[in-house]
């Protein structure tokens, strides 16, 4: 039997954009049996293979009443689902967390939304930038004098999504195994956006944050935490926080000792124009080489395809098949079964059925 911490829980994942694929991805990593559903006739989105071939997909037309029995088949032999349609989709398909709930009682029911399942904004359609802009977090990053920029999609539909509802529905299959009946929970990314900016928020309320972008210790005000162009249009990651880390970039990049105070802000435009004209002297990998086994917290700024073949990436085989590999690592447990590729609804009705159940207390 594997000891996957998930092993024997059955999951159903509705097929979506965002973070739902990656949540399932994970859970999956963890042992869990999901089975994802998807539109009969649909292929999956372009380069999204990788992100969804552990696990298989049953398609279905969820307006068809004979393929809407199954998926209430399906829901009878779960223990979770999970779902990223705008609120009520799911209820007008017959297939919403009370409809469910009322023939599985145990069913953990995870939803996941940009905007949450109530509120003024509930049905408005939106993206991971504009979760981003209503949380003030957007407000915070980029330089002062340009509009902030897209600090890519992992924020809020990964961040405050993906990893958000793994943790929900861990929590929800804790509560049934404990007893609990069965639990909705509602995922919304812009809560989770707020919830990942707790530490901001408080800085703030202590007067130690400023309202204004790029003038801040940890949004790139500081000279020894901040990105540097080198002599080959490369670039370098300094992050010197502590006395002793900024130390020795001082040392190492050849200034002499207490030319600076460190946390003295007058300081920091002379520091700032000195680190820049000494960064773009060599280029990126001789700085490397010149920071090898310090700890001035100095590391290349790598592309995607240069992080994939990273040493220490390499190493802890961080990414698989140039994917990253699921986390957490659970180093005492086995790694799930792989079921991949097309399954028929009813060979997952049969192999369900006959598979011994997961957390549920019935």
């Amino acid at each position: 039997m594997s000891t996957a911490p998930l092993a024997g829980v059955r999951l159903l994942e509705f097929d979506g954009m965002g973070p739902v694929p990656l949540a399932g991805r994970l859970l999956c990593a963890m042992g869990a049996d999901i089975v994802r559903i998807a539109k009969t006739g649909s292929a999956d989105r372009p380069g999204s293979g990788l992100l969804l071939h552990d696990r298989p997909v049953v398609r279905l037309d969820l307006k068809s009443p004979s393929d809407l029995t199954t998926v209430r088949d399906l829901v009878d032999r779960a223990d979770g689902l999970i779902e990223g349609f705008r609120p009520g989709v799911m209820e007008r398909l017959g297939i919403g967390p009370q409809q469910c709930q009322a023939r599985n009682p145990a069913l953990v029911y995870v939803r996941v939304t940009g905007w949450g399942q109530e509120g003024p904004l509930a049905q408005a359609a939106g993206h991971d930038l504009n979760y981003l802009a209503l949380s003030g977090i957007l407000h915070a990053i980029g330089p002062a004098d340009r509009p902030p920029p897209p600090p890519l999609n992992l924020i809020g539909d990964y961040g405050a999504g993906s990893a958000m509802a793994v943790i929900a529905m861990l929590g929800g299959l804790m509560q049934v195994r404990n007893g609990a009946k069965g639990e909705v929970i509602d995922v919304a990314m812009i809560d989770g956006i707020a919830a990942l900016s707790t530490s901001i928020h408080a800085l703030s309320k202590a007067g130690r944050w400023s309202e204004h972008r790029d003038d801040n210790m940890l949004d790139g005000a500081a000279p020894f935490y901040r990105c540097y162009s080198c002599a080959d249009g490369e670039f370098i990651a300094v992050g010197a926080l502590e006395p002793l880390f900024f130390a020795e970039l001082v040392a190492k990049l050849g200034f002499e000792k207490g030319r600076w105070v460190q946390r003295n802000r007058s300081d920091w435009p002379d520091m700032a124009a000195a680190f820049t004209e000494r960064f773009a002297s060599q280029a990126r990998d001789e700085w490397v080489a010149l920071f090898k086994g310090s700890d001035a917290c100095v590391t290349p700024v790598l592309s995607f395809g240069e992080a994939v073949r990273h040493p220490h990436n390499v190493a802890r085989r961080i990414f698989t098949d140039g994917l990253p590999s699921p986390v957490p690592r659970f180093h005492s447990a086995d790694g799930p079964a792989m079921r991949c590729g097309e399954e028929l609804a009813a060979t997952v009705l049969d192999r369900w059925a006959k598979t011994p159940s997961g957390p549920k207390c019935r």
